[in-house]
């Protein structure tokens, strides 16, 4: 097996992580998606959509659709900058806030009960891969 192989195995493992993570939150009304989201507006309190997509290396059109559907949904609020009114300002509500918090902790549980498979030194060994890779 080369690097290669290796690295096709850990893409496609990631990639069935990332669906089972993103349908366990999904549940609770928010996507891994629209967790980041929410989670720069939490880190961050209300930004300008264009640094919401740099924060998140999305691209402008991106940012603004998955907005749009967050603020259709009442997760997040969207205003005019007071400097800039062609700018939208986002922040997150409060409904946004709780739903952050359901979906965090719906994400942590699913990734627990696929990691918890691993021994401790199989876990600090996954850990030392992946700063060797970071």
């Amino acid at each position: 097996m080369d690097a290669a192989d290796v690295g096709l195995r850990y893409l496609t493992t990631s990639a069935r992580i990332r669906r089972a993570v993103d349908e366990r939150m999904s549940g609770t009304g928010v996507s891994l998606a629209r967790t980041k989201i929410l989670q720069v507006l939490v880190r961050l309190g209300p930004v300008k959509q264009t640094r919401l997509a740099t924060e998140l290396g999305m691209a402008a059109r991106s940012i603004t659709q998955a907005v749009e559907a967050m603020e259709r949904d009442g997760l997040v609020r969207r205003s005019s900058d007071s400097a800039d009114k062609r700018a939208k300002v986002v922040s997150a509500t409060k409904e946004g806030v709780q739903a952050l918090a359901a979906g965090e902790e719906s994400g942590s549980e699913i990734l627990r009960s696929i990691f918890e498979r691993l021994s401790p030194a199989q876990l600090k060994a996954l850990d030392d891969v992946l700063d060797a890779l970071g």
